[in-house]
């Protein structure tokens, strides 16, 4: 991989993990991730309008994945309200790329070669230390727990579904316009209806906080499909991952988590196996 490459997906995840770390500072999580739903309608109709239509047969991807974004939402936001962010955001992160690698061998038919069982091994490990670090999870720990795991769940989703929809798309920027577009109005729809007239005194709060987390976060997106480009697609997937570090980092050192650098060193071993499982 060329160097300038490299250090875009690298700037591309620390990025992304510092998105998340914006969205879990935000007190009121609903109105933060209602701000960045906006800034996915603005820079989405913005990019349908500058881009060709995907193809017809690509419709489909878009829409069930836009609906994948929506649950991936609403579990980060039900994550970052109970958990704390060192934890749940390896976890969630580091999930998605075990179960894409297990579901390939048990429902593909996919085989399973030494060197990729290692890396499900190692994060395997990885994530078995970051749920034990402070020992026996409490109970709103382990639902805590429960949450990321299914975020990880819907990371692998709509993963599966954009990879396989994009190729059907015919244009690259075209696709994401309109998934942004369509996935960007469900969580402030839910704001409006859940805060009515306190939403805009409410959302000044955290008014920059909010849409500066939504331009981070495509931005990352944005980094990360020119690097595809550029790069092969699973040594950039893989290294994207490394933002399970970056947020591990900023769980400590941010927002002084405990046991952070056991939760540090867990989540290298996160990251290192989803590199491994790539390789």
């Amino acid at each position: 991989m060329p160097a300038p490459v490299l250090l875009v997906v690298l700037l591309a995840a620390v990025l992304h993990a510092s998105w998340n770390a914006i969205a879990h500072a935000i007190t009121d999580r609903l109105i933060g991730f209602a701000l960045m739903g906006v800034t996915d309608v603005v820079v989405g109709g913005a990019v349908v309008a500058l881009s060709p239509a995907p193809a017809a047969a690509s419709w489909p991807y878009v829409a069930v994945s836009a609906a994948l974004h929506v649950v991936y939402s609403l579990l980060l936001m039900r994550c970052y309200r109970i958990g704390d962010f060192g934890q749940m955001y390896p976890i969630s992160r580091g999930t998605s790329p075990w179960l894409v690698a297990l579901g390939a061998a048990v429902f593909a038919g996919e085989s399973l070669p030494v060197l990729r069982l290692l890396g499900v091994a190692v994060i395997s490990a990885g994530l078995l230390c970051l749920v034990f670090a402070g020992g026996v999870p409490s109970r709103k720990q382990r639902t805590a727990i429960a949450a990321a795991v299914l975020t990880g769940v819907s990371i692998a989703a709509y993963t599966t579904v954009d990879g396989l929809g994009v190729r059907q798309a015919g244009t690259a920027a075209g696709y994401t316009g309109w998934l942004f577009l369509l996935q960007g109005p469900a969580v402030p729809i839910l704001a409006f209806v859940v805060r009515r007239e306190r939403l805009w005194s409410q959302a000044r709060t955290h008014l920059w906080a909010g849409l500066t987390g939504g331009a981070l976060s495509l931005l990352a997106y944005g980094l990360v499909l020119w690097a595809q480009t550029r790069g092969p697609l699973a040594l950039v997937a893989a290294l994207r991952e490394s933002s399970v570090v970056a947020g591990a980092l900023i769980g400590a050192l941010v927002f002084h988590e405990r046991f952070g650098r056991w939760r540090v060193l867990a989540a290298a071993l996160v990251a290192l196996g989803i590199v491994v499982i790539a390789l």
